[in-house]
């Protein structure tokens, strides 16, 4: 895993935070890293799945907006499993 610094959690996309997520947990799964090392990277994999929830309730929210009639008048929202 490459060490680059993370941007600031408002700036980092849910793609990037996810990535990386995986990336810690890779690292993490290998048990190759010291105990103060992994301590460090399990809080940054605490701090990207709190992006990567905020991120992820920002878009269901937006997409319960989304559920309008034809004249844009609201329909209820709609779970995102809902077919």
């Amino acid at each position: 895993m490459t060490e680059t610094p993370a941007p600031p959690d408002q700036d980092m996309d849910f793609e990037t935070a996810l990535k990386r997520l995986e990336d810690i947990v890779q690292t993490l799964e290998r048990g190759e890293v010291p105990l103060e090392k992994s301590i460090t990277l399990y809080e940054d994999g605490v701090r990207l799945k709190k992006i990567c929830d905020g991120k992820l309730e920002s878009a269901r929210t937006r997409i319960e907006k989304i559920t309008l009639d034809g004249a844009g008048q609201p329909v209820g929202t709609m779970p995102l499993d809902a077919e």
